[in-house]
């Protein structure tokens, strides 16, 4: 079926490709209906702006009820608090002095909050806010089963938020995870074992930020959390539809490529490669959906050509035709390009992504 409307089509017609194109109407359907979501179950939202890095889009997030974002790193907290939003949490350890010296100054522009999952953080980040005005909130990041960062028990967790709580310049938020995708009883379990140590043990534990999007239909089932950050889903993309999550109608963002060659009758070239779509596969075949032809595959990728395998398609695209990918991971896409394309209807605004390549 094709998804491409043709408003989508006579606009986009102009642009040079490729290019990322948002349509913001869906946009706004997305933020709304998780926001509903959380309401509904009594959750706060904490979007992710690693998805979009604009801080026009976080401010939808936020007027639509969002209590604050989420950065991964504070390039793109410092981006966003210069664009005057207020409460942001960092999911990530912040170590050396630059890093350090950039997050007092930060913390002085906005309501901030950190993790940290060992010692060393915990005495970089107090030796760093111990004249400071204000005492920076700390949480401690635990490993709820996804085997990244975090503490590894709730024991532990106990001993590190000792640790913060002592700590000059630092206050205790309480406790943070990036938890396995599958069942949340076990994410709820040791949470709440972790909240309880500390309360028995006379130290605060006023937030538990949970997250993800793959999870963020079931936020509910865990119960002692007080937040849920959430990224992908103001866009989504083919790793959500493919894990019924949502709709290919309710994918924002597309990959505008041109036809460039048809070698053989099976196969064509597009000029968007692994510098746009990315090589991430997370599990699927091809590197993509393309939406007016869904049984065409985008077999593989160099840098600057994708090859679309049309041998189980009628579809014949000829040379110089624009088609629209869905990406199996959007939040990648957005930090391949300096500027998206904003869709409004049949207005399109070329828009900085601000916190592009931001990683330090």
């Amino acid at each position: 079926m094709d998804y491409t409307s043709q408003a989508e089509t006579v606009v986009t017609n102009d642009i040079m490709t490729p290019a990322v194109i948002i349509d913001t109407h869906i946009v706004q359907k997305n933020i709304e209906k998780l926001q509903s979501h959380c309401d509904q179950h009594g959750i706060l939202l904490r979007p992710h702006i690693k998805t979009h890095k604009l801080p026009s889009m976080a401010q939808r997030q936020i007027s639509a009820g969002a209590i604050g974002i989420t950065c991964q790193k504070i390039g793109e907290a410092e981006t966003m608090a210069k664009a005057d939003i207020k409460d942001i949490l960092i999911t990530y350890n912040i170590i050396g002095a630059q890093k350090l010296h950039r997050l007092e100054k930060l913390a002085q522009r906005c309501s901030l909050s950190v993790v940290a999952d060992n010692a060393y953080v915990v005495d970089g980040l107090a030796k760093t806010f111990t004249k400071a005005e204000y005492p920076l909130e700390v949480l401690i990041e635990c490993d709820t089963g996804a085997n990244r960062c975090g503490v590894q028990s709730a024991e532990e967790a106990l001993d590190l938020g000792r640790l913060i709580h002592n700590a000059s310049g630092l206050t205790l938020g309480g406790l943070m995870t990036y938890p396995p995708m599958g069942d949340q009883s076990q994410v709820n379990n040791w949470l709440k074992r972790a909240k309880d140590l500390l309360i028995e043990n006379g130290l605060p534990c006023p937030k538990i930020s949970n997250g993800g999007t793959p999870n963020m239909w079931r936020s509910q089932d865990v119960s002692v959390a007080t937040e849920h950050r959430s990224g992908t889903y103001i866009y989504n993309d083919r790793s959500l539809v493919q894990a019924g999550l949502c709709r290919i109608e309710d994918c924002a963002l597309s990959v505008l490529a041109t036809v460039v060659s048809r070698p053989t009758d099976d196969r064509a070239v597009i000029d968007a490669g692994s510098k746009m779509l990315t090589s991430d596969l997370l599990g699927m075949e091809g590197f993509g959906l393309i939406k007016e032809a869904q049984d065409a595959k985008i077999a593989s990728l160099s840098e600057e050509h994708g090859i679309l395998d049309l041998s189980n398609s009628k579809w014949s695209p000829k040379v110089g035709d624009q088609i629209h990918i869905i990406p199996n991971h959007a939040c990648v896409v957005s930090n391949m390009v300096d500027y998206v394309y904003l869709l409004d209807g049949h207005h399109l605004e070329k828009t900085a992504v601000s916190a592009r390549g931001l990683v330090t």
